[in-house]
């Protein structure tokens, strides 16, 4: 399963995605965050699975790579279907009623727009900022964000730095607890039979040295840059400036402008709509 987790791994290409600047891409995934939880109807729904669509579609990611960004996730996805499905009142008359099961029209409603949201979540931000966004360009562009907060003491150069080193520490991080459970196992090691309680504590072998591990990395990274002179941001300078092309600000307005489509379709009904257009051709 950790095999699966792709979060924090960078692509190179030459999409439009890659080529657009980093900071125009963090205030566009906060607007698709807003697309995707505040989408509601039908039609927002549908137009926030379209968005998602484009960005898979404009990031020139393999299909086999996105899917294994959701994989990890369809235990959450089946166990957020089934209350969903199950545990939604409604009313009317019910679908499907066996015994205490019972299943409204507004159930799976709930179900398919809950399944929706997550699925777009997890493949907006990964396209967005881990698979098309360099680690470099990514510090800088968190740095030059929080710019404003440095008038007030806020050490936004060394904020900035922790969050990149994090996630570019994800993919070896999971690379390590691979290794480690593959020694585990080649030592007759068992993380698969018995109940909860023992799976959980079968993995006590793991995390320990997970820990060990990871402490170890963090320190030679620290002496790495000591040895580079590294003394925070004051007085860096950067080899690439960051710059905002024409097709960054037009790719913004665009999400803009699908939030303030979505916000709109949630308070409209989707019959208006459909007579709406319907009376203009």
């Amino acid at each position: 399963m950790l095999k699966d987790v792709t979060f924090g791994q960078y692509y190179p290409g030459d999409s439009f995605l890659h080529r657009a600047d980093a900071r125009i891409k963090i205030i566009i995934l906060i607007i698709y965050l807003v697309i995707a939880l505040a989408a509601q109807s039908a039609l927002a729904v549908a137009l926030s699975a379209a968005f998602t669509l484009y960005l898979a579609v404009a990031s020139h990611i393999k299909l086999r790579l996105l899917l294994k960004s959701v994989k990890p996730l369809i235990f959450v996805l089946v166990f957020t279907g089934i209350i969903n499905l199950f545990f939604t009142a409604g009313s009317g008359e019910p679908l499907l009623q066996w015994k205490f099961i019972t299943i409204y029209r507004e159930g799976i409603r709930n179900a398919v727009i809950m399944l929706i949201r997550l699925v777009s979540l997890v493949l907006g931000s990964a396209v967005l900022i881990s698979y098309t966004t360099n680690p470099i360009d990514l510090t800088d562009a968190i740095e030059s964000l929080l710019s404003p907060l440095k008038k007030i003491k806020v050490p936004v150069h060394e904020f900035a730095m922790m969050m990149s080193i994090a996630l570019k520490f994800i993919p070896t991080l999971i690379e390590e607890t691979n290794k480690i459970i593959s020694a585990q196992k080649a030592r007759c090691a068992d993380f698969e039979s018995g109940n909860v309680f023992r799976r959980i504590k079968s993995l006590v072998p793991v995390l320990v040295p997970l820990f060990v591990s990871a402490i170890r990395r963090a320190e030679e990274l620290a002496d790495a840059m000591e040895c580079r002179c590294y003394r925070g941001g004051e007085g860096r300078t950067k080899l690439k400036e960051m710059k905002t092309r024409p097709a960054d600000w037009i790719f913004l307005l665009a999400a803009a402008a699908m939030c303030a489509c979505v916000i709109f379709l949630n308070r409209v009904p989707v019959k208006e709509v459909f007579e709406f257009w319907k009376g203009m051709f």
